[in-house]
């Protein structure tokens, strides 16, 4: 039993189903690793007897010759982005201490409704605002990845609780939220997969909002199959949320034909940015490789607008955060810092409740949002990220989907670039553009920096084409034959 927290989700799932152990005793086996692992700060609230709980009753169902779906007794961990009822749900920010929901997010009541383990709720930056998970109130989430220098690195983030929780092997999946590379960019940094289906492909409803026009939900998984099986619990159309969108859930695990022959792939020219890593390039080069020698169409593509997605995400997303920010107030729930008058006690609860860089896009928000530079600033970004949208719309009449990198470098150290939060949101380039366009992206584990740590390609398809992009990543991975895991030791 020593080796279930090294299954896959695929491979537990046909355990489970043959009987060669337990729900119970697979989730008894990661609730020991978590315990192991509090180190790495994976987790803000445990939930083990939630899970033990779930798991008895999987076996129930098995028992009685019944699944609830294809995620039955399988643990899982959840970002602290979605409300789950009963359970403390935070964001990561001090101004919601104490905050319970009565109610469950979509998302996961989609997995509670296919038999999905509750193990706990993963750490991230605050609000899901951030790049490195090192602005969460609850302290920095530790990557468990060590470079040869023996530094704690980052994990990435918005969604590095989830992405360290998988990599570590205290969970067989999590979800994470991606808004602008929250799930992609932290996957590639710990060495696992990570997917942003569709804007509107999973719904929203139940999810702290960061930026309403960006958030989607997706699986953080150890295969390309995890995910599909794992995206295809989670997706559906919610009428609870207006920007859910009115489409079926295909059987995602059976896109996973292993066949790409005549696929077209692009290969966008503005994605080689000025001072691009050699190692990355080198990946990117091996990457056009492999899809090639498995028999796609290598295409060289022009996106010509994606250069100015960073400067027009980070006008969008702090506009949107602003307002949805809005609503801390220290009235309804969570923090609330006394006043001498109603206004005070609003500067009070949000000056005490917020950390510095949610206060940074709140003001950038506001700014950009203001009456004397709406025109100048957010109305402009808005028509620029309709030109990015129709880059892609044009790219793809022409081929089936793109690759790029999927971060410009693995895992730094904790405590570089926080005195620069420029250096910081670079490390979004290449997954901004797809966020603002809609689009679904993947990042596959592909190889070792020098440094002996994980870095990811990115494979980015048309709206609602996620079929496609797993059936391209499941090549991708067997290609990349990417075995490497903690300490080096191969899976």
């Amino acid at each position: 039993m020593s080796d279930l927290t090294n299954l896959t989700i695929a491979e537990a799932r046909d355990g489970l189903d043959a009987g060669d152990f337990s729900a119970v005793e697979l989730t008894e086996k990661h609730i020991a690793a978590m315990e192991a692992a509090r180190g790495l700060n994976a987790f803000i609230t445990e939930t083990p007897e939630l899970a033990l709980e779930r798991a008895g009753q999987s076996d129930e169902r098995r028992a009685a010759g019944k699944t609830a779906g294809s995620m039955d007794g399988i643990p899982v961990a959840v970002k602290d982005l979605f409300c789950t009822e009963g359970v403390l749900t935070t964001a990561a920010s001090h101004i919601l201490d104490g905050f319970t929901p009565p109610y469950e997010s979509t998302v996961t009541q989609n997995l509670r409704d296919s038999g999905a383990v509750m193990l706990g709720k993963t750490n991230l930056d605050e609000f899901a605002m951030g790049s490195a998970n090192i602005t969460s109130h609850y302290g920095n989430v530790i990557n468990p990845w060590k470079g040869d220098a023996g530094k704690d690195l980052v994990p990435g983030g918005s969604s590095g609780g989830s992405a360290a929780a998988v990599a570590a092997r205290m969970a067989l999946g999590a979800i994470g939220t991606d808004t602008g590379g929250s799930i992609r960019q932290p996957a590639s940094f710990c060495g696992v997969v990570g997917m942003k289906p569709t804007y509107g492909r999973c719904s929203r409803w139940g999810t702290v909002a960061f930026a309403s026009s960006l958030d989607q939900a997706g699986p953080m998984t150890r295969t390309v199959r995890d995910a599909a099986i794992m995206l295809g619990s989670m997706a559906g159309h919610d009428a609870k949320d207006s920007t859910s969108a009115p489409e079926g859930v295909p059987d995602f695990e059976a896109a996973l034909s292993g066949d790409i022959r005549g696929l077209k792939v692009g290969i966008p020219n503005e994605y080689r940015i000025e001072g691009l890593s050699p190692e990355i390039d080198a990946l990117w080069t091996q990457g056009v490789e492999w899809l090639k020698s498995a028999g796609a169409e290598i295409v060289d593509v022009s996106l010509p607008n994606t250069e100015h997605a960073l400067p027009v995400y980070y006008i969008i997303a702090p506009a949107e955060a602003s307002a949805n920010l809005a609503r801390y107030d220290g009235l309804r729930y969570g923090l609330r810092v006394p006043g001498d008058s109603l206004d005070e006690m609003y500067a009070n609860t949000r000056s005490e409740g917020f950390g510095d860089e949610v206060v940074r896009r709140i003001l950038i928000g506001t700014y950009v949002l203001s009456a004397g530079f709406y025109d100048a600033y957010y109305m402009k970004a808005q028509r620029v990220r309709r030109l990015i949208s129709e880059n892609f719309k044009k790219a793809f009449d022409d081929v089936d989907v793109l690759l790029t990198p999927t971060a410009p470098s693995a895992a730094f150290a904790i405590g570089e670039k926080m005195d620069d939060p420029i250096a910081m949101y670079m490390n979004d380039v290449f997954t901004v553009p797809a966020s603002l366009a809609g689009l679904p992206g993947i990042s596959v584990p592909s190889g070792l920096s020098s440094d002996g740590l994980p870095l990811g390609l990115q494979l980015i398809g048309k709206a609602f084409d996620e079929e496609t992009v797993l059936r391209a990543a499941g090549v991708l991975e067997t290609a990349a034959d990417f075995k490497a895991m903690l300490n080096g030791e191969g899976s």
